[in-house]
This record gives C-alpha cells, sequence and structure tokens, in this order.
C-alpha cells in the first residue's frame, strides 16, 4: 500500500497530513482519520495503515498544525506524569470547532483524488478526536455517511461547540464506542448525547467497552488488545456497511 506525507493549506495555515491508500492501487472510499491528544506519531500511523488495508484511502491530518513542530510523543513516557503539562499546550491550539473548520479543506483535497470511490466519506476519531468526528459531519453533513467514536469524550457539554449541538444537522450513522468508567464520558453524558441524537432522529449505535478509556491505541498504557481487536471488527464492519 502507498503512503504519502502531504500539506494541505487552511484557513489557519498548512496542515501536514498523511494520506494512506489500498494495495494495487484501485482506491476505495474516503475516511478521515481524527488523532488522539497524542498526535502524530508511529502508533497513530499504524492504525491509519490498518484502515487503509481493509480497503480505504485515509486522510490523517495532523491537528496540531497550528501549533508547530512537536514530538513524536510516547505515550507510555508521557502518562507517566501530569501529561497536562506537556500535552496541554498543544491541545489549546485545537478544538472541536477547529477542526470542524478545516473540513471543507479536507474535503477538498480528497476530491481532487482520483483513487477516492464515492462522494461521501466516513471520519473516525479516537478520544479528543471522537467529538471532532462528529462536529465535522455536522459541518457538511450531506457529505458524510457514517462517524465513528472511540472512547470519545466530553460528548455533551455546555461548551458552544459541544458535539451534541451537530445532532439536527447530521445525515451520518454514528457508532460510539464507550469506555467503562471514563470520566470524560460519564452516563449521565452518554444519556445527554444519546437524547440529542434521538431527538434529532439519528440513526445511532452505542457500546461501552470493558476496558478503560484509550484502550484503542497500541502505545497507550491501558492498551486492551482483545477490546482492540473487537473495536477494529466492529469499526470495519460499520464502514462496509455504510460505504461500501
Amino acid at each position: 500500500m502507498a503512503h504519502e506525507q502531504i500539506v494541505i493549506t487552511t484557513p489557519d495555515g498548512r496542515c501536514p497530513a498523511h494520506v494512506f491508500t489500498p494495495a494495487g492501487g484501485q482506491g476505495g472510499p474516503a475516511v478521515i482519520f481524527y488523532m488522539d491528544a497524542g498526535g502524530i506519531r508511529p502508533a497513530e500511523l499504524a492504525m491509519a495503515q490498518r484502515l487503509a488495508d481493509a480497503g480505504y484511502v485515509v486522510l490523517l491530518p495532523d491537528l496540531y498544525y497550528r501549533y508547530g513542530a512537536y514530538g513524536p510523543f510516547d505515550p507510555r513516557e508521557v502518562f507517566k506524569g501530569d501529561f497536562r503539562v506537556i500535552l496541554g499546550p498543544l491541545m489549546a491550539t485545537t478544538g472541536n470547532a477547529k477542526a470542524a473548520a478545516d473540513t471543507d479543506v479536507y474535503l477538498a483535497y480528497l476530491d481532487q483524488r482520483s483513487d477516492v470511490h464515492g462522494q461521501r466519506v466516513g471520519a473516525v476519531g479516537f478520544c479528543m478526536g471522537g467529538g471532532m468526528a462528529i462536529s465535522a459531519g455536522g459541518t457538511r453533513p450531506e457529505r458524510f455517511a457514517a462517524i465513528a467514536s472511540f472512547h470519545g469524550g466530553n460528548l455533551a457539554t455546555d461548551a458552544a461547540d459541544s458535539p451534541h449541538r451537530s445532532a439536527p444537522a447530521l445525515q451520518a450513522e454514528l457508532y460510539i464506542a464507550a469506555a467503562e468508567g471514563d470520566g470524560s464520558y460519564p452516563p449521565e453524558m452518554a444519556e445527554r448525547f444519546e437524547k440529542a441524537l434521538n431527538d434529532a432522529g439519528v440513526t445511532f449505535s452505542s457500546q461501552t467497552y470493558p476496558a478503560k478509556h484509550g484502550w484503542m491505541k497500541p502505545d497507550f498504557p491501558v492498551y486492551d488488545q482483545d477490546a482492540a481487536e473487537h473495536g477494529w471488527r466492529q469499526l470495519l464492519a460499520f464502514f462496509g456497511r455504510t460505504l461500501g
């Protein structure tokens, strides 16, 4: 399979990004991959490659491009101390609204690729990327067919850019994979988020995994291989059904 490193110009600057395509050059439906707070690093690239190997053209933008050069970080080392000291300044440069604002340029890039099949795309986000994927789907609802969030946090808050506020605009089907005992997505928040989806008539399914926040990430100290493999099966079945 092919791996390209590109730069996408946004209203706020130049966004480095990675593009992974299926082996054989046959292309496939496009998926935008929204990273977690650990940033771009080998494990993130490997996950995007695995998704491409399943038949998708995967765009992995560096959501910290407004910050500038950093890392790459080793999450196992970062989480030994106060991760907010290290990652907080980077996280402060992005958010749901800023990620959503970049949706048009990401879609425009995908539209000019001859190996992308179809106009409607998918999105998957992990941790902070979960909410960003949902917010992006509400920005250009006609373009997103499927959105998956894995251990996404703060999906229904009082913030102006809270992902649950995108529910009335969403046309995509959602898959929400929550972590057990996740302080960033407690049961009362999940109830508020799902009520917003139900009230808006959004088609979705949700599942709480018996694993900790971040279980999908192979370089996180909480990585759970069994739960992660189940998550991959769910994700690929979801995209296979909704994106073809």
